[in-house]
């Protein structure tokens, strides 16, 4: 008995089928405020290579502009080696969308990348956080009134859902956008870490000038307790320059008496059976034994 013919699933009513188009690349130009870096670094080299020898395997989502051309909504990175590459078009599907999904699926599309600067993935959570709750409040949703949507989960949760993290820590980086470019810059070279950064991003405007001349004197970044000092001085009556450079002399003081070393340096010189302790220990022991070498040969 002949096999029945399986039977192709239909389209739902009223979808229309996405195409891939080849567009001038002179009609597509950046989303606006996208807050993703496009560098001409190795990676970019690679990608231009790929794209000489194959093309561009993957179209670019764009949306038509009102203003003319297209704006890129998924794909800056292609288009700008597609650019290097020396290709005059290249393949898109064009998507009818507004600002809020727009701006939701930019945001989706990056966030997937390796090697994400805190910078961009601060920016990036403000996006699209702005653009749920506006989402959220808008009466043609279904959703509640306090700019909640998705069954009543906060914007905040939602985007940590999606992006495999804590809204804490989203929380933690949408904090980051309340530094001034100079800081911010400071957090992506890792001259200042995470934790004591979004203590600083409760500093003022001018707080935070001030800071980085503080910094400067004390040729070091600060601890997380010192920047919580720093804001909780700001929150209580405002924290001048004077109050900075005293607190992070504090710190050059208290580092004088000490000398620190990380351990992942020092394990390549020990048997990795070594506790930190065994490795304090013969460190001394070795230093002793030095010394002794040293007031030998003094005496001779």
């Amino acid at each position: 008995m002949p096999r029945a013919k399986k039977k192709e699933a239909e389209a739902p009513t009223g979808a229309v089928a996405e195409t891939v188009q080849r567009m001038p690349l002179s009609q597509l130009h950046p989303f606006e405020g996208h807050p993703f870096k496009v560098l001409d670094d190795d990676a970019m080299a690679e990608t231009v290579d790929s794209i000489r020898q194959m093309g561009v395997a993957n179209p670019l989502i764009v949306r038509p502009d009102p203003d003319g051309g297209y704006e890129i909504i998924s794909g800056h990175r292609r288009h700008h080696a597609a650019e290097l590459a020396g290709l005059d078009t290249i393949p898109v599907i064009v998507r009818e969308l507004d600002d809020d999904a727009a701006v939701i699926m930019m945001v989706d599309s990056n966030l997937q990348r390796e090697n994400i600067l805190p910078s961009e993935r601060a920016k990036a959570y403000k996006m699209k956080l702005e653009a749920l709750k506006h989402q959220g409040s808008r009466t043609d949703l279904t959703c509640e009134q306090d700019a909640h949507k998705l069954d009543g989960k906060k914007s905040r949760d939602i985007i940590a859902e999606q992006a495999g993290t804590s809204k804490d820590s989203v929380r933690r980086f949408i904090r980051l956008t309340e530094l001034i470019p100079e800081i911010l810059d400071m957090v992506d070279e890792k001259k200042i870490s995470m934790t004591p950064a979004v203590e600083l991003s409760y500093l003022k405007p001018e707080e935070q000038r001030n800071f980085l001349e503080a910094m400067n004197y004390a040729q070091a970044a600060p601890s997380v307790s010192q920047a919580q000092r720093m804001k909780k001085k700001s929150q209580e009556s405002g924290c001048t320059l004077e109050d900075m450079c005293g607190i992070m002399d504090e710190m050059k003081k208290d580092d004088m008496g000490q000398i620190a070393f990380k351990t992942s340096d020092l394990q390549k010189f020990f048997p990795k059976s070594y506790t930190p302790r065994q490795m304090s220990d013969t460190i001394l022991r070795l230093l002793e034994q030095w010394q002794r070498r040293r007031q030998r040969d003094q005496q001779r």
